[in-house]
């Protein structure tokens, strides 16, 4: 009797909790049993396996096996645990080293031909691989995945029998450079200097990249609301390698392709306003993130806001606040981050033109109260910006901006040195402060105070708007390089909160 150990990686949210495979093989009529909560693609694997072994030209042992994955109590799922039964066999009857197999753990999917390919969630995986000091086997193909890692050990192979050579001393495998990023790959082809006029609107999509401010854009049909919503990435700071390792292993568990050029990028998302409420914030019986979490760390866009069900809307209460979202099931609970920036556009009216020049609006109050209220008080009161977006003049749009059109890069690097500010003076941006850091960071003066509270007494603004005016007032008197918020950033921030001011 023999018994072999293998390494591998579950997946819990973005977590990836070690599997121990444990292989025992027994005299008695030949079997392979396969236990410890594995799903139907789990069970499966042994077919694949079997195939796999007697493939590659090793002994598939005539014996009885039994395979357990511990623990018990994490379910397991997919084909990423072929690779480490298989070698689990092939040590615990003898045809490899099972003392060099306990150095690593392995994870893929394996062909009948014993071609390993590719699985979802490596990223987390090649993480929590480092931090246990082991060394991982995994696809090629998701070699530049998990390269982003650093420090982690890594031997990408194409077949089982190139994993088994190198295991036995034959033939040893290379071991992944870790991935150096383009520097030049923030660039883009969508750029702010391609918006004619709308000079206020830019002006406070600058303030919103450089503060992470929530902002809704209102306007009729065909003013740019999209068209400059796109271009916002375009003057977001790049992420930092902490920041686009979260947000790559979110991207890495997920049915979306991973593309590891531009991975430094902050994620830019807008779902259609068809979207379920699991698609925006995760679900399913085996929780998956949603947009929400796929737009961890970067941008959330929502065209034609009042258009979403209501309660999906309200789905986005929680995480706005929190920063992450809990998909609770009967089966499995799983966490996934949701620090997003959500920018949202909508129309006046029913029919978009409410206050338009032409005079085209029929809409009647009752319709545009009932419009405007598919949108409720407390997700609006998250939303630090209110903004409309009028048309521009023929003129304007022929011939362009007398002073011309700013680029993205130079509106940019405007934000990188405001945001440096921020950084600078409390490890984070502006809208992200704490009450008790809104207290010491956001002061004012007496002057300063008296407008806040006409403002608050005014529009009978919430507390939360009450602290939300505070840190987009710093984030205007960071942009304008002052220590101090002065008169000129308050009114400016309480100038952001219009539709407070709407019956």
């Amino acid at each position: 009797m023999s018994l072999a150990i293998a390494y591998s990686r579950g997946r819990s949210g973005i977590d990836a909790p070690l599997v121990t495979v444990e292989v025992h093989i027994s005299n008695g009529l030949p079997a392979l049993n396969l236990v410890g909560l594995p799903e139907t693609a789990v069970k499966e694997s042994k077919d694949r396996v079997r195939g796999a072994i007697i493939n590659s030209h090793f002994q598939f042992p005539m014996q009885r096996i039994t395979i357990n994955l511990a623990p018990a109590d994490v379910p397991k799922e997919g084909g990423r645990f072929d690779l480490p039964i298989a070698l689990g066999i092939l040590a615990a009857s003898g045809q490899i080293s099972s003392i060099e197999l306990a150095k690593y753990e392995s994870i893929g999917e394996l062909s009948l031909g014993g071609e390993l390919r590719s699985v979802k969630g490596v990223l987390p995986v090649a993480l929590q691989a480092r931090e246990a000091k082991r060394a991982l086997f995994l696809p090629l193909e998701n070699a530049h995945e998990a390269a982003l890692v650093q420090n982690a050990e890594l031997f990408p192979a194409q077949h089982l029998l190139e994993i088994c050579a190198h295991l036995n001393g034959q033939q040893r495998l290379p071991v992944q450079a870790k991935q150096i990023p383009d520097v030049d790959m923030h660039e883009s082809d969508l750029d702010f200097a391609d918006v004619q006029g709308q000079f206020h609107v830019k002006r406070a999509l600058e303030i919103a990249a450089t503060g992470l401010h929530n902002l809704l854009m209102l306007g009729p049909p065909g003013t740019g609301k999209s068209m400059l919503a796109s271009r916002l990435p375009s003057i977001l700071p790049l992420l930092t390698e902490a920041q686009a390792l979260e947000s790559a292993a979110i991207v890495s568990i997920s049915d979306i392709r991973f593309d590891a050029n531009n991975w430094l990028k902050p994620p830019y998302r807008a779902p259609h306003h068809t979207a379920s409420a699991p698609a925006l914030v995760g679900g399913g019986s085996n929780p998956q993130p949603g947009e929400i979490s796929l737009a961890h760390n970067g941008l959330l866009f929502l065209d034609e806001l009042p258009e979403f069900d209501r309660k999906v809307l309200e789905v986005l209460r929680e995480p706005l606040e929190t920063g992450h979202i809990t998909i609770s099931r009967a089966a499995r609970q799983a966490d996934f981050p949701a620090r997003f920036q959500l920018i949202a556009a909508m129309n006046p009216c029913p029919c978009g033109y409410l206050g338009d020049p032409s005079g085209r609006c029929h809409c009647t109050s009752e319709q545009v109260s009932r419009y405007r209220g598919k949108i409720s008080g407390p997700l609006l009161d998250r939303i630090d910006m209110h903004l409309e977006v009028p048309r521009v003049s023929h003129e304007v749009l022929r011939k362009g901006s007398p002073e011309g059109e700013e680029s993205s890069a130079t509106i940019r690097q405007r934000v990188i040195n405001a945001r440096n500010i921020a950084i600078t003076r409390s490890g984070k941006a502006n809208s992200k402060l704490t009450a008790a850091e809104v207290k010491q960071i956001c002061t004012l003066t007496e002057q300063g105070h008296q407008l806040l509270e006409q403002a608050m007494n005014t529009f009978g603004l919430s507390h939360r708007a009450y602290h939300r005016i505070l840190k987009l007032a710093r984030t205007i008197a960071d942009l304008a390089g002052s220590a101090q918020i002065e008169i000129p950033h308050l009114s400016e921030a309480i100038s952001y909160r219009k539709l407070d001011r709407q019956p």
